[in-house]
C-alpha cells in the first residue's frame, strides 16, 4: 500500500505544478493584455480537471482495495490518503480562480491604464505562495506550511492597499469605475487563491504532525495532537 500512496502523492505534486503553470499563464495574459494567451488557460484547466478526477479515483480505489484485502494501514498512512483527496480538491479550486482571472482579459482591458505596481507584486506573491504550498506537501514540510499560513496576511494587506489606491484614483479622475471594479475582482481572486493555499497548508501540518491549526483574528493557533506535549 505504501508504494501506491507514494504514487498518489507524486501525482498530486505534479498537479500542484500544473496549477501553478496555469496561474502564471493567467497573470501573464492579464499583464500583457493578451487575449490569445488568456483563452489558452481554458485548455490548461481541462488538463487539471482530468488529473483531478484521476487522482480522486485512484485514492478511492486504494482505500477500497485496502478494505477488501483487510490490509493494515497505519494512521499516518490513512491520514496521508485523506489529505491527498482534500488537497486535490483545493488545487482544482485554485485552477478555477486562475480561469476566472483569465476571463477578465477582454478587449476593454487593452486600452485601460496600467495596473498599479502593488498589484504585480501581489500577483507574484500569490504564485510564490502556491509554489511554497506544493513544496511543503512534496517535502512533508510543516515548517514551510506554516510560512504559507503567515503569507496570507500579506495578500490581505496587498488587497487593501490596491483598493485604497483605486479609490484615490477614482476621486482624482485618473481611474474609471469599471477599471476599479476589475481590479477589485482580480484582487479578490488572489485572496481566494491564498485562502485555498492556507487550507492546503493546514492539511500538510495535520498529515505530518497530527496537529490542527485554526485562524483567529490576529494569528494562527496550532492545537497539538492528543498525546503531544
Amino acid at each position: 500500500m505504501s508504494g501506491r500512496v507514494e504514487q498518489l502523492k507524486a501525482a498530486l505534486v505534479e498537479q500542484g505544478r500544473r496549477v501553478q503553470s496555469l496561474l502564471e499563464t493567467a497573470f501573464t495574459a492579464l499583464f500583457n493584455r493578451d487575449m490569445t494567451l488568456a483563452k489558452s488557460v481554458e485548455a490548461l484547466d481541462t488538463v487539471v480537471d482530468q488529473a483531478d478526477v484521476k487522482i480522486e479515483q485512484d485514492a478511492v480505489e486504494l482505500l477500497t482495495a485496502a478494505t477488501r484485502e483487510s490490509a493494515h494501514m497505519p494512521p499516518q498512512q490513512l491520514r496521508g490518503v485523506l489529505t491527498i483527496v482534500k488537497i486535490n480538491n483545493e488545487l482544482e479550486r485554485v485552477a478555477d480562480a486562475g480561469v476566472d482571472i483569465a476571463e477578465l482579459v477582454d478587449p476593454a482591458l487593452v486600452n485601460s491604464p496600467p495596473f498599479p505596481d502593488t498589484f504585480r507584486v501581489m500577483a507574484n506573491s500569490v504564485v510564490g505562495i502556491l509554489r511554497d504550498t506544493t513544496a511543503s506537501f512534496a517535502r512533508s514540510d510543516p515548517a514551510l506550511a506554516k510560512v504559507v499560513l503567515q503569507s496570507q496576511h500579506c495578500v490581505w494587506a496587498f488587497k487593501a492597499a490596491i483598493l485604497r489606491d483605486a479609490e484615490e484614483r477614482i476621486a482624482k479622475g485618473t481611474m474609471n469605475v469599471d477599471a476599479a471594479f476589475r481590479l477589485h475582482e482580480i484582487a479578490s481572486q488572489c485572496e481566494l487563491i491564498a485562502d485555498h493555499c492556507t487550507n492546503i497548508a493546514e492539511q500538510v501540518i495535520y498529515s505530518t504532525t497530527g496537529s490542527i491549526v485554526r485562524h483567529t483574528d490576529a494569528e494562527w493557533v496550532e492545537i497539538p495532537a492528543q498525546g503531544q506535549a
